[in-house]
C-alpha cells in the first residue's frame, strides 16, 4: 500500500480528520472507479448512482477495513459488488431471467447518450457484454484497468489460476464474436 493510501486510511479513522480524508479518497479514486463501474452497468446515470452507493458504503465501513488488502483493491471490491447488486436488483424489477443480462446491458449501452464510441468500439462492447458475468468483469479489469491477477484475486476472491482461465476464455469468445460478425 502506498504512503498516500496509508495516510488516507489513518486519517479516515480519526474523527477530526475523517471528512478531509474522505474528500481526498474520493478525488483520488472517483474517476477510476466510475469507469470500472460503467463497464459493468454500461450506462452513465447508473454508473453515477452505483459510484455514489460505493462511496457511501466506504464511508460507513472504513472502520471495518482491516488493511489485509490495499485500499485500491478494497475499493474495487466494493464497487464491483455494488455494480452486481445494482444489476441483479434491476433484473428482479424487470423480471428478467437471472442468467440473461446481456440484452439489458446492450440496451443500456445503445441508449446511453454519453457513449461516444465508433462502430468498432460498439462491436467490442457488445462482444464483452455477451460474456458470462465473471468473464466480463475479469476481462474489463485485465484489459482496460490493467489490474494484476494478484490484485484481481483479492477483488473477486478467486484464485489467480481461475482468473487467468477466465481471461483466456473471454479473449477467445470476443475474438470469435468479432470475426464471426464481419
Amino acid at each position: 500500500m502506498d504512503n498516500d493510501d496509508r495516510t488516507i486510511i489513518e486519517d479516515l479513522k480519526q474523527e477530526n480528520k475523517k471528512d478531509l480524508a474522505f474528500h481526498i479518497l474520493v478525488n483520488k479514486y472517483q474517476e477510476r472507479l466510475y469507469w470500472h463501474i460503467r463497464k459493468i452497468v454500461m450506462n452513465h446515470d447508473d454508473a453515477d448512482d452505483v459510484l455514489q452507493n460505493t462511496f457511501i458504503k466506504v464511508w460507513r465501513s472504513i472502520g471495518n477495513f482491516r488493511e489485509e488488502s490495499s485500499l485500491y483493491t478494497w475499493l474495487y471490491k466494493i464497487a464491483t459488488n455494488e455494480s452486481l447488486t445494482f444489476i441483479n436488483s434491476n433484473k428482479r424489477k424487470r423480471f428478467m431471467p437471472m442468467n440473461d443480462v446481456s440484452e439489458y446491458l446492450m440496451g443500456n449501452l445503445v441508449s446511453d447518450e454519453y457513449f461516444d464510441g465508433d462502430e468498432i468500439q460498439m462491436k467490442l462492447q457488445e462482444a464483452i457484454i455477451r460474456l458470462p458475468e465473471k468473464q466480463r468483469i475479469v476481462f474489463n479489469l485485465k484489459y482496460f484497468e490493467e489490474m494484476k491477477y494478484e490484485d484481481m484475486s483479492q477483488v473477486l476472491e478467486t484464485s489467480v489460476g481461475a482468473l487467468k482461465a477466465s481471461y483466456h476464455h473471454a479473449v477467445k469468445k470476443i475474438e470469435s464474436f468479432l470475426t464471426d460478425k464481419d
